[in-house]
């Protein structure tokens, strides 16, 4: 038997963390399936079973991994939530927010001062 730690995070700051206990060998799938076993997931079923949908739904250690790959003795395995807006999409909205006066290059600077202090 091998441990692996499991980390999922239903809602922002809030994680919970799991120690798995599988046969040598397990896949992903194994693991994520043994998951849905634990009593302190039970609640957050459907984002389990989200995360075996996408490609990018889980990885191992910040490498994204598959279904099918093995897990080590020690891995950490990591469920991802799906993201709720583009990162690209909500950094224009930010910008447009602050107003192009206050940011980045159009920054008021003192008389005097060298460019990027």
């Amino acid at each position: 038997m091998m441990q692996i730690q499991c980390l999922f995070s239903p809602a922002p700051r809030q994680l919970i963390e799991v120690s798995l206990s599988l046969p040598e060998a397990s896949t992903v799938f194994e693991a994520v399936q043994s998951l849905k076993l634990c009593p302190e997931l039970s609640n957050h079923l459907k984002a389990l079973e989200m995360s075996l949908e996408g490609e990018r739904g889980r990885g191992i250690w910040g490498r994204i991994a598959h279904l099918n790959d093995e897990l080590k003795p020690g891995d950490r395995l990591e469920i991802y939530r799906p993201l709720l807006v583009d990162p690209k999409i909500a950094r224009k909205k930010r910008f447009k927010g602050q107003g192009k006066g206050r940011t980045g290059l159009f920054a008021r600077r003192r008389i005097g001062a060298v460019a990027g202090y």
